[in-house]
């Protein structure tokens, strides 16, 4: 064969920059899209933030300088946003996401809502350690086991291994930890030092029973029932298995049942207390409000950064080029990419919003129940986009609704045929077995075969298997874990 020339034309698909810097913008969420953001503002000294635009814009007077809409407002809106900014928000919008500062109510300036530093549990006992009339050696000891703590106050090894760690010149032997520990599991919280939460709750109980009188529903047997049960027969109790404890203690079903409740208001971890626990707020992206009758979903404007371009820098890309126009005229695109990218975005939540609003307002109106299964697909079909695109824009995006803030993936899961022959939404059949079981008898608590059986009463046909799964998502316990005397 002969080489030859041929021509063809074909068409394909090119990524530019702009549009992978769009696809990679609408899949951040909010946290990650602000990191973004302040990358860039770093790399890029034509992109800036519009903070303090209002004393800017103050400064210049009507003939100032022109400025780039900032990301997040369209041409024919004000830089405030939208304009039911100022209706009144729900009781549950008195979110952590509209601030932490009111500088109208502060008089005295900006203050910080930092969390108090506490103590750490390992703080608290040396503390009370400092109080004690023990010997030094003693003291030393009880110091070596209250560093072994975790961070619930349990001792999780053994006094075996910790003599063993310790050096043949300290001559530290297994009698002398015995010793430190019973110091140790006498000090506050109760139940610190405990190696199993049988033996913590224990020690509770034996902390609270010399205070408690004989005629309290707490003292005398009943005490006496709940150390037992939790030294020797507390996986019983977990497992609710009555017969056999009763068989056991010998006890009948009041005093059972007190002893249950005194266990019931012991706590298991009296290290937690103590630990420092780290608040996440989620901000949302969209807010949805009744107004006059119709749900409407609007962008929340805490949520958006606002972008514009230096006029300055902008004006010395413009000059001619070779004096150091050509970096800063691709700048200043980069900076026009972000700001439309942004812009668009934004633009994108909110259409994908208020169609998913648009399709479950029975929800919004009345609750899990009323949940009606959706499909990316089909919110893909009524924006004229794609799957994925759908899939990214409700991926770590959140909606403020009355009903409590929620992710945009919530809103959407299979279906279970009805006898009539429609579908019902997985969310409303885990809201229906959440409220069967709130209502069921804790004496004869429903089956999950007796559960299918009453859905099936109501046209819902779901088998047992898949009422298990449902039910364990929804971490209730099965069936013998409910039951109560």
């Amino acid at each position: 064969m002969k080489p030859t020339l041929q021509f063809r034309l074909s068409q394909h698909l090119a990524l530019t920059p702009q549009l992978q810097q769009s696809i990679r913008l609408l899949q951040l969420s909010t946290i990650e899209l602000n990191q973004e953001i302040e990358r860039l503002l770093m790399e890029n000294p034509i992109l800036e933030r519009e903070d303090g635009e209002s004393d800017a814009a103050a400064a210049a007077g009507p003939a100032g300088p022109e400025r780039e809409p900032p990301a997040g407002t369209s041409s024919d809106e004000a830089p405030g946003g939208n304009p039911e900014r100022n209706e009144e928000l729900p009781a549950d919008f008195a979110a952590p996401w509209r601030g932490t500062e009111d500088n109208s109510a502060d008089d005295d300036g900006d203050r910080t809502h930092a969390a108090p530093d506490l103590p750490t549990l390992r703080d608290h006992l040396n503390s009370e350690l400092a109080l004690t009339n023990l010997g030094a050696r003693d003291r030393a000891l009880v110091g070596l086991l209250i560093d072994a703590l975790d961070e619930d106050g349990y001792l999780t090894q053994s006094l075996e291994d910790i003599a063993a760690l310790m050096s043949a010149e300290a001559d530290v032997n297994v009698e002398e930890l015995a010793i430190a520990l019973r110091h140790l599991q006498n000090f506050e919280p109760a139940g610190v030092g405990a190696r199993t939460p049988g033996e913590c709750l224990a020690l509770q109980i034996r902390a609270m029973k010399d205070n408690l009188p004989e005629d309290d529903p707490g003292g005398g047997p009943v005490s006496a029932l709940a150390l037992g049960i939790c030294e020797q027969h507390l996986e019983l109790l977990a497992s609710r298995d009555y017969a056999r404890l009763k068989s056991l203690t010998g006890a009948d079903d009041e005093t059972l049942r007190a002893a249950q409740a005194l266990i019931r208001g012991l706590n298991p971890r009296p290290g937690a207390a103590f630990a420092r626990v780290e608040a996440r707020y989620v901000i949302p992206d969209v807010v949805v409000r009744k107004v006059k009758g119709v749900w409407r979903a609007s962008l929340n404007q805490e949520a958006m950064p606002r972008l514009r371009v230096n006029r300055l820098y902008a004006d010395l890309a413009a000059r001619p080029r070779g004096s150091g126009g050509n970096a800063l005229a691709a700048q200043l695109q980069e900076a026009r990419w972000l700001i439309k990218n942004v812009q668009q975005r934004f633009d994108t939540i909110l259409r994908v919003s208020q169609a998913i609003v648009d399709r479950q307002r029975n929800f919004l109106e009345h609750g899990e129940v009323a949940m009606r299964p959706m499909v990316l697909r089909e919110i893909a079909d009524i924006l004229g986009v794609h799957e994925s695109t759908i899939s990214r824009v409700t991926t770590q995006k959140y909606m403020a609704t009355p009903r409590g803030t929620y992710e945009l993936k919530y809103f959407f899961g299979s279906h279970v045929a009805t006898d009539t022959g429609g579908a019902a939404s997985s969310t409303a059949i885990r809201a229906l077995i959440k409220q069967l079981v709130a209502a069921e008898n804790a004496h004869t608590p429903l089956s999950d075969s007796r559960i299918s059986q009453i859905l099936g009463e109501q046209g819902i046909v779901v088998a047992r298997r898949t009422i298990a799964k449902y039910r364990e998502s929804l971490h209730i316990p099965p069936v013998n874990q409910r039951k109560s005397l």
